[in-house]
């Protein structure tokens, strides 16, 4: 399905997200490109950041898409790679939950003791890995 009628989907069925968060910016690819989707966004309050066309001028804030990009996908290996979480064991919705928010935290923790013991590498599981 078209990741722009996901999106327009899920903000139909829960339209607080947008209207609880005033001037929000949801960040995508250049798959969500469509006048259409943009103005339906700017209706609900929310903006769109992503990169532009080359046929297009350069769009407002996307000098910074690539760092941000960088973030997440550094982000989504951590928690695909160091923390298994493709392989997280939950039946159902609040399972999956719990054991996300348990392995984040030790992570977190993880991090937090590193920093404070002087580690060279604070983002390493590595010593806790038993």
């Amino acid at each position: 399905m078209d990741e722009r009628k996901v999106l327009t989907a899920m903000l139909d069925r829960e339209p607080d997200a947008v209207t609880d968060r005033p001037g929000l910016l949801l960040i995508a690819d250049k798959g969500f490109a469509s006048k259409e989707f943009e103005s339906d966004l700017a209706l609900r309050g929310a903006e769109l950041l992503r990169p532009s066309f080359k046929r297009e001028k350069r769009r407002k804030g996307e000098s910074l898409l690539k760092s941000v990009r960088q973030l997440i996908e550094s982000v989504n290996d951590t928690l695909k790679g160091q923390l298994d979480l493709e392989q997280h064991g939950g039946r159902n919705f609040e399972g999956v939950a719990v054991r996300v928010a348990q392995l984040v935290l030790a992570l977190a923790a993880a991090i937090w003791h590193n920093h404070k013991t002087g580690q060279s590498v604070t983002r390493s599981l590595i010593a806790y890995d038993h």
